[in-house]
């Protein structure tokens, strides 16, 4: 992430401002532009998407969102992945989903980018932790590790083929391997 704003704003102001791409994040009063998406990160990002919601989708368990800017505890951050139970997903009069979601996700899963700075992006999972999140996935593709973190633990390191902790309200088996064996190009 790069600083685009040398002063400080209001969170109000942030979210006043157009939308840019990539998406900005809004973070102690700074703007922080995230890098745009490359091969391993948009296909890491659209694989556990779709793993999650065919699970979770068809059941009314839960649904992953991809890039969707949430807005909570003073932050306005747009994690690559983010899980939100089915009952939590905001709705309008016409029960549709809203546009805003003023809440933190269930899960936020995050996928680091070659030239994006690993600790902003660590602080941003501790935040949602913070404030409700129940799990974090922070996804190091040139590692191929996976740091798990949990509310009020110290971070799991997994690798190869460790089973990977997902929330309680969903069933999914996954292990690191799995999800980096999704970067094979080959058939699917």
């Amino acid at each position: 992430m790069t600083t685009t704003l040398n002063q400080t704003i209001t969170l109000t102001e942030f979210l006043n401002l157009p939308e840019t791409k990539p998406a900005s994040e809004f973070i102690n009063g700074r703007i922080y532009q995230k890098p745009m998406p490359q091969g391993k990160h948009s296909r890491l990002q659209l694989k556990l998407c779709n793993t999650i919601n065919q699970v979770a989708e068809a059941s009314q368990i839960a649904l992953a969102f991809p890039e969707l800017r949430c807005t909570f505890g003073g932050r306005s951050i747009v994690p690559d992945v983010t899980v939100f139970q089915w009952e939590r997903i905001p709705v309008d009069a016409d029960g549709e989903i809203e546009n805003v979601f003023a809440l933190h996700p269930d899960w936020t899963i995050e996928i680091l980018s070659p030239d994006q700075n690993a600790t902003k992006v660590i602080r941003n999972i501790l935040h949602c932790l913070r404030h409700g999140t129940q799990l974090g996935w922070f996804i190091d593709p040139d590692e191929r590790l996976i740091l798990v973190f949990l509310p009020g633990q110290q971070p799991l390191e997994m690798t190869g083929d460790d089973p990977l902790p997902v929330p309680e309200f969903l069933e999914l088996n996954l292990s690191v391997a799995q999800v980096f064996s999704w970067l094979k190009a080959g058939k699917y």
